[in-house]
């Protein structure tokens, strides 16, 4: 296969961004590929994984490494962003693309302009915001993986002023991974994931943190089961990722969460009152239109 990239410098390099250049690799689609992160240990996994060529923290010299560079994966935190691009705005060429991984868009958006705002030299036109559907409750280079973005979605959320070719060039990276990607403006993005994203995340930190402080938290854990366990997977995931997701998304989640709550205080009611044909055709409204989500995925 050609190479759909040619020099990848990635910022944050642990599930998102390594499962991106191993998928890339393993297809023969990428040059060099260059890893920039916080700690030594993680960029030594990723060394020793061949997920990236060469590694630098950010304490180190990396600056030289962007001058040629093709594409920047910006896979770190979504509140890293805008002070990652004040750094490397300078340096890399004016005709590099730059994209994002962040499960957030609008807020992503606006750190860009911030920071393309103060660098005249820069092209807000090649940033391409994006965000990988895909991912694990776990983190970290050990973490990541060729075929994570198999037949998953990729949603990239370009501006009017967004360069036509930027966008393909991001479109095409992650389908060479494997992805299908689709656009939609980035107040869009925002709404739906708060529902179907970041409300269940909040869930079942929740659920799990209420328990694990009762006295006799040891004693309900070991009679948790199967479903205890699918249902709170996700809290497994990273703490400070998702602190920053729900702060940046948290107009649209407060408003999930609302919605969230009238409907409980309904089955709330339902309940007191004994009600059991009220709560089994709700049970029998969300199996059904759980049943009909998992056939559209496998379809």
């Amino acid at each position: 296969m050609r190479k759909v990239v040619g020099k990848l410098i990635i910022f944050g390099v642990g599930l998102i961004g390594g499962s991106c250049a191993l998928a890339l690799k393993a297809r023969g689609a990428v040059g060099d590929v260059v890893g920039i992160g916080r700690t030594r240990s993680n960029l030594n996994d990723a060394l020793r994984a061949d997920i990236i060529d060469r590694a630098y923290t950010l304490d180190e010299y990396w600056a030289l490494e962007l001058r040629d560079a093709d594409v920047v994966l910006l896979a770190t935190p979504v509140a890293q962003i805008e002070g990652l691009l004040k750094r490397i705005l300078s340096i890399v060429p004016k005709n590099a693309v730059i994209t994002d991984a962040g499960s957030t868009k609008r807020d992503v958006v606006a750190a860009a302009w911030r920071a393309y705002s103060s660098c005249a030299d820069a092209a807000f036109s090649r940033f391409v915001p994006a965000h990988p559907i895909a991912g694990t409750e776990h983190s970290g280079a050990a973490a990541a993986f060729t075929t994570l973005y198999e037949n998953k979605n990729v949603v990239v959320t370009p501006l009017s002023e967004t360069d036509p070719d930027a966008v393909q060039k991001v479109v095409t990276m992650w389908q060479t991974c494997g992805a299908k990607t689709m656009m939609m403006p980035p107040e869009q993005h925002d709404r739906i994931f708060a529902a179907v994203s970041h409300l269940p995340h909040l869930l079942a930190f929740a659920l799990v943190e209420e328990l694990a402080g009762r006295p006799e938290a040891e004693t309900y854990f070991m009679h948790a089961g199967s479903g205890f366990r699918d249902f709170t997977r996700i809290a497994g995931s990273s703490p400070e990722m998702w602190r920053d997701i729900m702060l940046a998304n948290r107009n649209a989640l407060l408003e999930e969460l609302g919605r969230y709550q009238a409907y409980l205080n309904q089955m709330r009611v339902e309940l007191e009152l004994g009600d059991g044909a009220a709560l089994e055709a709700r049970m029998k409204r969300a199996s059904e239109a759980r049943r009909q989500w998992e056939k559209g995925r496998a379809g």
